[in-house]
């Protein structure tokens, strides 16, 4: 404790010093680190990646603050975020939060696009709160709609929000992750998002050389789009990344923010077959990242609350269990509103799809 505190006593001091020689805006500063899990002795590839996935490893099980800062305003879609809800994260056995972002809301649509300091100073609490409890934490750029809808148009807002972030948080530890957008889609093809990410990669790496990066395919980070994702064979900082929430028709039915939901109803999960081609599709992702030499992480997973819970339990179990056995880290989606796993009018979590996730919880 009094190494940890020591430590802590000489970043802040010297951060205060390097941010008195700056002209900009001082640079918030992170009051604790998470402990860092030690790093296995042993990895499948070459030594230049060895630290990216440990980094990958570090990120561990995880869960998403979804609907919450990347609704139309904070608490509009069910979360309000509280310091409380890091508390039983940490307890719950967790080991990182993944927070989405609307950064666009709050971005003027103008050059130089300036991000609206109300929410800077939200996503620093909510980094210090995950800090505090010894989490990992990823922040996002999520639902920006206009570059979903006009990629070309966007490229350099986009670019121009991360340079923000990047400057603001750069002096903060490695336990801070950045995940460029999440879930291109519509518009956003694969040739336009390789010609699209590469610049807001360099706006982050003119800051955060060695910044952990996280980066996914098209259409909306399927697991099948991984091949098309193009990612610089020079910088070994970035994790790759996709979402599952397959077979859709099960996770999301009766879900009413998605019309084919409203079609399905008491739909099970669990049979030979199905489980056959959960694990098909996560042995496509090893390949990928076999071949490609970088770790994977699930950005989210995870089954709409209106499914049978026999199926949904089962479902997050086994999702956990084959990316476990591959070296994935995982993000569930989400704490607390649709596809919760925590109760939020009760404060409690939902102990069967808790156990699920983290059996020794």
């Amino acid at each position: 404790m009094r190494i940890k505190l020591l430590f802590s006593l000489i970043f802040t001091s010297v951060l205060i010093i390097f941010t008195g020689c700056q002209n900009s805006q001082p640079t918030p500063t992170p009051t604790a680190t998470p402990t860092m899990a030690p790093e296995p002795t042993e990895y499948p590839y070459a030594d230049l990646d060895a630290a990216t996935f440990a980094a990958n490893e570090r990120l561990g099980r995880g869960i998403n603050l979804g609907n919450s800062l990347e609704g139309p305003r904070e608490g509009a879609w069910g979360l309000y975020l509280q310091s409380s809800y890091f508390e039983d994260i940490a307890a719950a056995g967790f080991d990182s939060v993944r927070i989405p972002i609307r950064w666009s809301t709050y971005a003027d649509i103008e050059a130089p696009y300036t991000i609206d300091t109300q929410i800077l100073e939200r996503v620093d609490w909510a980094i210090e709160q995950a800090y505090a409890n010894d989490l990992n934490v990823i922040i996002n750029v999520h639902h920006f709609e206009a570059i979903m809808q006009q990629p070309e148009t966007q490229t350099e807002r986009l670019a121009a929000i991360w340079t923000q972030i990047s400057e603001r948080y750069q002096d903060y530890p490695d336990t801070l992750y950045f995940e460029i957008l999440n879930e291109p889609n519509e518009n956003l093809n694969a040739d336009l998002w390789n010609e699209i990410f590469p610049p807001s990669l360099a706006a982050i790496r003119e800051t955060n050389p060695e910044r952990y990066v996280i980066i996914g395919p098209d259409s909306w980070n399927n697991v099948d789009r991984l091949p098309t994702l193009t990612l610089p064979e020079d910088d070994r900082h970035i994790i790759g990344t996709f979402h599952f929430y397959s077979p859709h028709k099960f996770t999301h039915q009766n879900a009413p923010f998605n019309e084919s939901g409203l079609e399905n109803k008491d739909l099970t999960w669990g049979t030979d077959e199905e489980v056959a081609a959960l694990i098909d599709d996560f042995d496509t992702a090893l390949a990928w990242s076999e071949n490609e030499k970088r770790p994977l992480f699930i950005g989210e997973f995870g089954v709409f609350y209106d499914a049978p819970e026999e199926s949904r339990i089962l479902w997050l179990a086994t999702v956990r269990e084959e990316a476990e056995k591959r070296g994935y880290s995982w993000s569930v989606w989400d704490f607390g509103t649709d596809f919760a796993i925590y109760n939020l009018p009760r404060k409690q979590w939902r102990e069967p799809f808790l156990e699920a996730l983290i059996p020794e919880s």
